[in-house]
Order: C-alpha cells, then structure tokens, then sequence
C-alpha cells in the first residue's frame, strides 16, 4: 500500500432513450476523502437514500452527501483504504482504552474503544448489515469470541455485530455494501430469530479452475458481545454444463426493508433477481471465453437462466456472440476481486481489472474473460425502480 491515498476506477451504466445500455461515467472515482492520516480515508461509489432505489437518475450518487454508516432509508457502497504502521508519518497514537458503549448523534453507530483510528479501527458496531469484501492487502476481523485474518476475495457479512478491524501489518483496500437495518426496541442489535446455519460439506469438491468462497458471517447473541456464526465457504455452488469453469456462488439474501438481523438467509430461494426491496449477493467464477465459446448457445443461455428461476432476465441474442446476457430491475455493484474482465454492454466494452468496480443500473450487459486465467467478481443486485 502507498501513502498516497489509491485511486479507484468505477465505471456507471444507465440506458439511453432507445433503452439501449451506455456508459454514463467511466473514470477514477471522484468521491474519495482521504483522512488527516496521509494514505487513508473512504471512497464513495453510490449512495442511495430510499428502498428500492432508484435506477435511472442522472446524478452521481457517489457525490451525495454520506454519513456512517449510509443513510437510515437506504445504504451506500464504499472503499475504506487503511495503512499499515510502517506508513505511518510519525508516531502511532496508543491503543483507546475500551469503555462503555458510546452512541452516535444520529443514534446509529456505537463504539466501545480498544483502537487508535489509524491502523486499528474502534470496536464498533452499526444498524446495518454489511457485505465487506476484501480487495487488496489483508485485515484482521476481531470480534468478542474470534479473531481471523482475511484476505483479497473474503467476504465478511456482519449482522450488525460488534467489531474491530486491524490493517497494521499491510494495510488494505476493502468494499464494503452497507444497508440499513433495525435493531430491536432496546437498540441492542441482537440475532431475532434462530436459523439453521448452512456449511459447505467437508468432503465439496469443485472443478478445476474454481476456488471455494470465503464467506464468515457474524452477528451478536447476546447485548455487547458479536458472536461468529461461521467461516465456511459458500454451501451453494451453481454450475453450467455449457461453461466448464463457471460457478455462481451464493452468499447472502435480504427479502426486506430493514434488513433483518437474522444468522443465515440462504434458505430462500431468490438467486439472480431480489426479493422485493431485497439484495442478492452471488460471487461468480468467469472463466476464460475459450472455455465454453462455441459450445455454449442462446439455448444453453436460456436454460441456465431457467435453472436459477431468473428466465425474466434473460436476454440471450441481444449481443452478438454473448448468449448469457441479460438485464434487471436492480442497481448492481460488480467488485472485480480477481483477474479481468471485459463489461459488454450494447453500445460499448469496458475492461475491469482486481479493485476496480462496476455499477450497473438496470443495463442490458453480459460479461466475457478474454484472458488465460480466471476472473472473480462479486456482484450485489439491489432491488430498484424507474422515477
């Protein structure tokens, strides 16, 4: 990690009066806000302020005036860019001796010490469930009863549970989804009801050039204790026999407006396409185009889409030579955490490497790997309407 605070490339899709999909902005991220610690700070990529959220506005939401954890109505999609000690100018400011909760002005963020806010965050919690999603460097999640090391490609899910994260040793560059949740009458954020949690066997076994997802859930059972639900990796692995290499691999759902504090969501059903005022978030394994070009077919398309209850979106023939395209009713945030990647889009191609991010609103796209190796993205699709 450098002490210059990194620049981010995120590219904004919409569609032009014909319904046709475009590139509305493609470039650095303009929202970045580096800290009076040189080489850290947030990045803004989008911020929404109701559910479901809009699709086709002309403003860069990135630009909206944001807070932490993201507006109560909705939620915003970030960067957090923290150092490592050895960057730090200076002398390192001592370790906050934890206390008693602290709460926020807008009553939505508490805080209990044990960090300095320069290479080790506070204990913290917020009424949010957040998807963190490690790009670059490494950090290590600290909570009341473990404590792990993650890395590019991991992917937190805190339930609105108490924790601490600590960048000292390399620093990182993590993504983070945060949408707005309730907590309970006391504002005590606990688990509201007992969910079988699903793991993925011990004996799963996947094709060659697809690695298991890293997926650690945490949440608090108890007041002012978090508690890991599991560090497994996905239990539901989605495979097409028509792209040898490809696997969608579920994560999490949220079916409602607040999202619910709840310790697993992967009994529902919705894969591709949220629930009403709901998210998905799926990490899909891209393998390259020589593996399935040829073989793969507007048919085979169709039949994928079929087999995940999603043929709606499916619109396969609309790309010449991308049969698995396909177009929502959603705002997806696309975060590449591995290799590169090419965005199709009906009048454009954008190419998206590891750490940089995509915001697709409601465009008719398909993706396609034009490299030797994989390319991982994590894709979160967010319920949204045209205003």
């Amino acid at each position: 990690m450098t002490k210059k605070m990194k620049a981010v490339k995120r590219v904004v899709t919409g569609n032009d009066a014909q319904g046709k999909s475009i590139v509305c902005w493609d470039g650095d991220a303009p929202a970045r806000h580096e800290s009076a610690v040189p080489g850290r700070g947030v990045t803004d990529y989008w911020v929404w302020r109701q559910t479901p959220q809009p699709i086709n506005s002309t403003e860069d939401a990135s630009l909206w005036p944001d807070e932490f954890p993201g507006p109560s109505g909705g939620g915003h999609l970030r960067t957090v860019h923290w150092i490592a000690n050895h960057d730090v100018e200076g002398e390192i400011p001592p370790l906050v001796t934890p206390h008693a909760p602290h709460i926020s002005a807008d009553g939505r963020s508490w805080d209990r010490g044990g960090g300095n806010n320069v290479t080790v965050s506070d204990m913290h919690k917020t009424e949010s469930v957040d998807f963190g999603i490690v790009l670059e460097g490494e950090r290590e999640l600290v909570l009341d009863d473990y404590k792990t090391v993650i890395k590019p490609g991991d992917i937190v899910i805190q339930v609105g549970a108490w924790h601490l994260w600590d960048s000292s040793r390399i620093g990182c560059l993590m993504g983070f989804d945060m949408i707005s949740a309730k907590f309970d009458e006391q504002g005590l954020g606990l688990q509201e009801v007992d969910v079988p949690v699903m793991l993925a066997k011990k004996d799963q076994t996947l094709p060659n050039g697809i690695k298991p997802q890293r997926r650690i859930i945490t949440i608090d059972k108890e007041p002012g204790k978090s508690s890991l639900v599991a560090d497994s990796f996905s239990p539901v692995v989605i495979l097409d026999p028509a792209r040898p290499g490809y696997a969608l691999q579920r994560m999490w759902v949220i079916d409602s407006h607040p999202a619910k504090i709840v310790p697993e969501t992967l009994q529902l059903p919705h894969v591709l396409v949220p629930p009403k005022t709901g998210t998905v978030l799926n990490v899909h394994n891209f393998p390259p185009d020589t593996n399935w070009k040829g073989s793969a077919s507007i048919a085979s398309a169709q039949e994928f889409y079929k087999g995940v209850d999603a043929s709606q979106i499916c619109t396969a023939g609309s790309i010449p030579n991308y049969p698995y395209s396909h177009k929502t009713s959603t705002v997806d945030f696309c975060l590449v955490t591995e290799g590169e990647i090419c965005l199709i889009l009906d009048t454009k191609e954008i190419v998206l490497k590891a750490g940089e991010i995509a915001v697709i609103r409601g465009s008719n796209h398909a993706w396609s790997n034009r490299t030797n190796a994989p390319a991982i993205v994590a894709i979160s699709s967010h319920d949204a309407v045209s205003q």
